[in-house]
């Protein structure tokens, strides 16, 4: 990377806000606005985003690229969008269509792809040879690198476990067999890990086991302070969650998996899933698998920004 490169424009875009942010200096990013997000219509959402630029233009030079970290899938060769969350993006070609109305150069990639580049080259994974950036944010995702590499699957899948008819349907629970009803997803099937390993998800578990309406942050919060049913929905969570990942761990070869999204946020949670992957694996290591990522809150602007610059 060189000076000559900088400054990268960055946006992350999620289903409620446009996010933006820039790379003046290698590997750091500051946030300068944010938008709320126009999910149903093209044009408002191209609008927004050039407006918000604008605003900020001292920030940028006229030749600055834009690099995007969005939600939904990127298909690898035509860079077709798939995003049900976001209408708005649905179908579209985003880097080509949204390049030609802001006249710069665009690149756009997958979220919880650019968190895993993020933590892989200057993060958390830095010197490993496969690092597994897994989401646990409002809901499951994840990305793959592999010798500082970005790999993109089929139809731009790759490192996606929380999808899939993979959930348990019973647990333990303090000695006892509890059945886990499997859950209809949001992409189409039902049982996918999605439905019980994010923070809604988490929500959701709580509610099928003590029908009681809780944020993920206070089941999180109760289970620290040793609340009993806390604990249970957290020894359910722990279990659904620590198989699928165990064996993705396994499939991948990964020796670090950098976890980011809200529930990353709390430490001992995460060293809590560390030991139940562990247990799982086939092979434990000495040191942690699974730990928080250093670029929780701006992975997704700086991974983007790392394989802008890359391009």
């Amino acid at each position: 990377m060189t000076s000559s490169s900088l400054p990268v424009i960055c946006l992350d875009l999620g289903g409620s806000f446009i996010k933006l942010g820039v790379m003046t200096q290698p590997e750091q990013i500051q946030l300068l606005d944010q938008q709320p997000m126009p999910a149903r219509s093209w044009e408002t959402f191209c609008a927004t985003v050039s407006d918000t630029i604008a605003r900020h233009q001292a920030h940028f030079s006229a030749h600055s690229p834009v690099a995007v970290s969005t939600a939904g899938i990127v298909a690898p060769l035509s860079g077709e969008m798939f995003a049900s969350n976001i209408p708005a993006f649905h179908g579209r070609h985003m880097a080509q269509e949204l390049g030609v109305h802001l006249q710069r150069p665009v690149t756009v990639h997958n979220d919880a792809d650019c968190f895993a580049v993020a933590e892989a080259l200057v993060g958390a994974g830095q010197g490993h040879k496969v690092v597994l950036g897994a989401i646990l944010g409002s809901g499951v995702g994840g990305g793959l690198v592999a010798d500082g590499r970005l790999i993109t699957g089929q139809n731009g899948l790759t490192g996606e476990w929380g999808h899939g008819p993979i959930t348990l349907r019973e647990v333990d629970i303090d000695g006892k067999t509890v059945a886990i009803p499997r859950q209809p997803c949001p992409c189409g099937q039902i049982g996918c890990l999605d439905t019980y390993g994010g923070a809604r998800g988490l929500e959701t578990l709580h509610r099928v086991l003590h029908d009681e309406a809780l944020s993920s942050k206070a089941i999180v919060s109760r289970w620290q302070a040793d609340e009993k049913q806390a604990q249970q929905t957290l020894q359910a969570w722990l279990q659904l969650v620590s198989e699928p990942l165990a064996y993705t761990v396994n499939i991948t070869g990964a020796s670090c998996v950098a976890v980011g999204g809200g529930l990353a946020s709390t430490e001992p949670l995460i060293a809590a899933l560390n030991e139940a992957v562990q247990q799982r694996v086939l092979r434990r290591t000495p040191q942690p698998l699974v730990i928080p990522g250093r670029h929780a809150h701006q992975g997704g602007m700086l991974g983007a920004a790392l394989l802008a610059l890359a391009h």
